[in-house]
């Protein structure tokens, strides 16, 4: 249940994560992109699928992944801009074909943030025009002030630590921020750096799992986080 103490309403910015927490993208466009990056650039024939991929970063499921079919190479880094361009190139030609299914609650919480001249932003594991392409697709893209991708941040809370200094830059030093996610990782990230997240089971992780890495707030759903 919803803590009385906590007022979600009260931040001057929301910052939220995309997949599992905006919307849920079906069809693998994204995750068949990684396969051809893979292929292309480090000369590898695996596949991500044995490897963590919620809460992670594009950056860090190529990593994991090259390491677990043993090509990992010591040019990771060097190799990775290509990388990227070949991955985010694939979602945009195909982007007719992302599935984006909106998580409950979405648009009507964006709607009502958006009308109390809240900011917006989101703070995302993807590579920026893989994120902004899903949310085009999901047809929310207009609510959003700005994004933190992981296009030159590999660490969740770097991403995270981005999304705060863009807020700043909107409304200053002391703007006050909220995150919101639907991952351990995202709690785990906000927490280091001393900000409250709201989280919610519309991602892999049921809402018990969730609770249990001790959020200011966890839900189902942001539809119940609107009733609360």
């Amino acid at each position: 249940m919803p803590d009385a103490r906590f007022d979600w309403r009260q931040f001057d910015a929301y910052l939220f994560d995309i997949d599992g927490t905006l919307a849920n993208t079906h069809g693998g466009i994204h995750f068949n992109s990684f396969h051809t990056a893979m292929r292309e650039v480090y000369g590898c024939e695996g596949r991500i699928d044995p490897v963590p991929v919620h809460g992670n970063t594009d950056t860090g499921i190529l990593r994991a992944a090259l390491a677990y079919h043993g090509c990992l190479r010591q040019d990771f880094e060097q190799l990775l801009p290509k990388a990227r361009e070949i991955m985010c190139a694939e979602v945009v030609r195909n982007a007719a074909k992302l599935e984006v299914e909106l998580c409950p609650g979405i648009v009507e919480l964006l709607t009502l943030l958006r009308g109390k001249g809240k900011v917006l932003g989101v703070v995302t594991g993807n590579f920026e025009r893989i994120g902004w392409s899903k949310l085009v697709r999901g047809g929310i893209r207009h609510f959003f002030d700005f994004g933190s991708f992981s296009d030159r941040r590999e660490k969740r809370e770097d991403i995270f630590r981005h999304g705060v200094q863009l807020a700043q830059e909107l409304r200053g030093p002391q703007v006050t921020v909220c995150f919101v996610g639907d991952t351990p990782s995202d709690i785990h990230a906000a927490k280091r750096l001393g900000l409250p997240v709201i989280a919610v089971a519309t991602g892999i992780y049921p809402q018990d799992e969730l609770a249990r890495e001790a959020p200011t707030l966890c839900l189902g759903t942001c539809a119940e986080l609107m009733r609360s």
